[in-house]
């Protein structure tokens, strides 16, 4: 489950063991895939990347990659991601949720693909001592639509219910930080709650989509004084992924600005024994 000299190694773990509630009757129906892309998806699941664990730190970040809710752009804003992560020592776990815009007959943002959002979080709260993870190092990192997944988590309290006969349910689902890389403008609040967790923003300047929920959230956090910071990177446009094909320097070199910033936050440090 971690990046071994550029092979993919992710272990996909479905969500709820017999397909997602109301619609276990779609489990076995298989995923569409093809150069970057995944969809037809209604299993929803995780893939877990590790890193060494001589170089585990204990933080973990669930991944939600963008794809307009019509598709998941898997490899680069999933998988490209994961291993970036991995070299920090954190371990990252790509979601592979609903599409609601896919299949809009079925399914909804508000419900089902919020429902995948917590379970990812907790899922990965559970399986903490296995994969030595610390409970309270689980952020999120998202890209465009992805934003719009994570917002539907980060802004709520996301406690469990006490009583759910699946112990998972009873997890927290809430992250404790989150990296926004061009999110979409849904569910952007107009205020944040002052225990909002502390938030890394990145966008283009071109990009007339998704700069202005940067700004906009900024502007939320800083007005609840949540610890933030935002970038806003000139001639960037949209769908940059990690940058990693990028002619721009500063797009090609923002995922170190993510690693500082999940440094000076102390998120990259050990827990304490």
């Amino acid at each position: 489950m971690a990046q071994d000299n550029g092979r993919d190694t992710g272990r996909q773990i479905p969500l709820w063991a017999n397909g997602a509630p109301g619609f276990e009757n779609r489990r076995n129906e298989p995923e569409e895939a093809k150069d970057y892309w995944v969809k037809n998806i209604h299993n929803p699941s995780i893939t877990v990347y590790l890193p060494p664990k001589d170089k585990a730190t204990g933080a973990a970040v669930v991944i939600f990659p963008g794809g307009g809710h019509r598709l998941l752009v898997f490899n680069a804003e999933g998988r490209d991601p994961a291993r970036f992560l991995n070299s920090l020592g954190v371990a990252a776990i790509i979601v592979k949720y609903r599409l609601f815009r896919e299949d809009s007959t079925i399914y909804s943002l508000g419900k089902e693909v919020r429902q995948d959002a917590y379970r990812a979080i907790r899922v990965v709260r559970s399986k903490a001592a296995e994969w030595g993870i610390d409970t309270a190092r689980v952020g999120t990192l998202s890209f465009s639509a992805g934003g719009e997944v994570a917002a539907l988590v980060a802004y709520t309290p996301g406690l469990g219910n006490p009583a759910a006969p699946d112990p998972i349910d009873r997890l927290n689902g809430r992250p404790d930080f989150q990296l926004l890389v061009y999110p979409g403008p849904l569910g952007v609040p107009a205020t944040v709650p002052a225990d909002a967790p502390p938030a890394f923003l990145l966008a283009g300047d071109n990009d007339e989509c998704c700069s202005v929920p940067v700004i906009s959230l900024l502007q939320a956090y800083r007005a609840a004084k949540v610890p933030v910071e935002a970038h806003i990177l000139n001639q960037a446009g949209h769908g940059f992924n990690m940058g990693y094909r990028s002619n721009l320097k500063a797009v090609k070199n923002y995922p170190q600005l993510m690693a500082d910033w999940l440094s000076d936050m102390h998120i990259l440090e050990p827990a304490r024994k």
